[in-house]
């Protein structure tokens, strides 16, 4: 992807893949584990990487001393792998698309109605204030968005995530915290 943005499951020893094997690895020190689920955050936060956070740790219950409850991570990474899932292939698509684009000679990121695209897979629902995010499930949220970028859905007007119809221009959802736009939209 262009602009030095990486596709979400992009090569190497720092992958989502090798550090959910981290996390899953009962072997390891809870801690570590709990290090690593983080790390997967770095390559996938569906709502940035403190509101992701947030969202999974409380939705979870991940609690501060993790050996009271090391299984919570393993809840929290089926959550944030079954919402990565259905991300991975339109991003693998939009990928091969910039491809042949820059092939032919079309070197400029198109307009898309929905900007997630070219930020590869990371705050595609991005909520600035990481205490204010959706309270689905993360799936039910990406979906949506998915959705409504495949039905090129205009987000004028009213919020893709909650449906809120009263939504502000620039402004993040005051029900579910999402910034239209992602965090190119100044708050």
């Amino acid at each position: 992807m262009g602009g030095g943005r990486r596709l979400c499951d992009h090569a190497g020893v720092t992958s989502f893949p090798a550090h959910a094997r981290r996390v899953r690895d009962e072997t390891l020190d809870p801690r570590r584990r709990r290090v690593s689920l983080r790390n997967c955050l770095h390559d996938f936060a569906p709502y940035g990487f403190p509101a992701t956070w947030h969202h999974l740790a409380t939705a979870h219950r991940i609690p501060r001393r993790i050996e009271a409850d090391p299984s919570s991570l393993d809840r929290a990474l089926d959550e944030l792998e079954t919402a990565r899932a259905l991300v991975l292939p339109r991003a693998v698509a939009f990928a091969a698309q910039r491809r042949r684009q820059k092939r032919e000679g079309r070197r400029r990121v198109p307009a898309t109605s929905h900007p997630w695209d070219s930020w590869g897979c990371h705050a595609i629902a991005y909520c600035p204030d990481p205490d204010k995010h959706p309270v689905e499930p993360l799936p039910v949220v990406v979906g949506r968005v998915l959705d409504a970028g495949a039905e090129e859905i205009d987000p004028a007007g009213r919020c893709l995530v909650c449906g809120d119809e009263d939504r502000r221009p620039l402004r993040a959802c005051r029900i579910c915290g999402v910034l239209p736009g992602g965090r190119a939209n100044p708050l």
